[in-house]
């Protein structure tokens, strides 16, 4: 299974990123590549509300699953 981080992608955070008041394991979706290897990246609370918008390297991001993985 691809790690490839794509458009729309539901992505935690691996990272503190203090300087957006964003901590390791925050949840957020992928709404635009900005170039190879990073990402905008927004950041909601429970009731769909943006709290932040900010540009992740994709290094800083673990792409989340909601399927098991296949084996061949």
């Amino acid at each position: 299974m691809s790690d490839t981080i794509n458009l729309l992608d539901v992505v935690a955070l691996a990272v503190d990123l203090p300087q957006h008041d964003l901590t390791r394991g925050q949840v957020g979706t992928v709404v635009e590549v900005l170039e190879p290897g990073v990402f905008e990246v927004e950041f909601s609370d429970d009731a769909g509300r943006t709290y932040a918008v900010t540009p992740v390297k994709a290094e800083y991001l673990l792409r989340l699953r909601y399927r098991p993985a296949h084996t061949a």
